[in-house]
């Protein structure tokens, strides 16, 4: 079982910069995948980001690719999503998602089992 909270969201200017943390709850962070999702038209959870549990391997959306990071620190129990060069077409509310998994990524968001509450950014134009 793990609890997932999410912080860092906000209002920011197209272009700029945000970096979102989801901490989790739990001994066993290091053995979850970790995803970051969000609404987009059609869907109610779109695939942002994913990494491994040992961090080695991640998969990004093409809309966001070369613009977010994501990464984790395990002894922290946090996985962060770091947001550059920001647009308006960004704004929604970012879910953290978690599952159980060998060393590998996962971009379906039936694949989580766990789901924080979600954060909000938002990007003037």
């Amino acid at each position: 079982q793990v609890q997932l909270v999410e912080s860092g969201g906000g209002l920011v200017q197209a272009g700029g910069s945000l970096r979102l943390s989801c901490a989790a709850s739990g001994r066993t962070f290091d053995s979850y995948a970790m995803g970051w999702f969000r609404p987009a038209p059609g869907k109610v959870r779109a695939f942002v980001a994913a990494i491994s549990w040992s961090g080695g391997s991640t998969s990004y959306a093409d809309s966001v690719k070369g613009r977010f990071t994501i990464s984790r620190d395990n002894a922290k129990s946090t996985v962060y999503l770091q947001m550059d060069g920001l647009r308006p077409e960004d704004t929604a509310v970012y879910y953290c998602a978690a599952r159980r998994s060998g060393n590998d990524y996962y971009t379906y968001p039936d694949e989580y089992g766990y789901w924080g509450q979600g954060t909000q950014v938002t990007v003037s134009s």
